[in-house]
């Protein structure tokens, strides 16, 4: 029996704070991105190798983001959720840099019925890429700021940074 890969990681410090960065170890794309206090987020544990140079592209394109110079991440993700979580992820991927969206948007742009938009803000909150999957995009139908798993003060930076509030 091989003993498993440890999954390489990195932390880059950001004006949102701290960002944890890992990657999946069979192909080197980026897996998670997760901030201090994340509901849900990645931490540190055995059987995890610092590599910062496997992460040099999310690194660049995060600052370059982060500095208002950069609209859309070319990052290759590594996400592993049900079918349904992933089609909701990917359509986070189709919210345009400075545009918001409503959950039940979500769920119509993946084919769920209206009733869905519970289980569509459960996967939302699951997002492992914050920042780079834009979940922070996604507001409630009324125009509130709804959750944020990275904390809501993190996503009325972003959507600042982004210029749509």
């Amino acid at each position: 029996m091989t003993a498993a890969t440890p999954t390489p990681w990195t932390e880059l410090d950001s004006p949102l704070g701290p960002l944890l960065l890992t990657a999946d170890p069979a192909t080197g794309a980026l897996a998670s991105l997760s901030v201090p206090g994340q509901k849900g987020g990645r931490t540190l544990q055995d059987g995890r190798r610092r590599d910062p140079a496997l992460f040099r592209a999310a690194e660049e394109q995060l600052a370059a983001y982060l500095a208002g110079e950069l609209k859309e991440f070319q990052l290759e993700f590594s996400t592993h959720g049900s079918e349904f979580r992933e089609r909701v992820w990917a359509a986070l991927d189709d919210v345009p840099y400075g545009a918001t969206t409503t959950y039940g948007a979500i769920a119509t742009r993946i084919g769920a019925p209206r009733a869905a938009v519970r289980a569509v803000g459960g996967a939302i909150g699951a997002n492992p890429l914050l920042i780079v999957r834009p979940c922070h995009r996604v507001i409630g139908a009324d125009g509130a700021l709804t959750g944020y798993a990275g904390g809501l003060d993190r996503k009325v930076r972003l959507l600042t940074l982004e210029g749509s509030l």
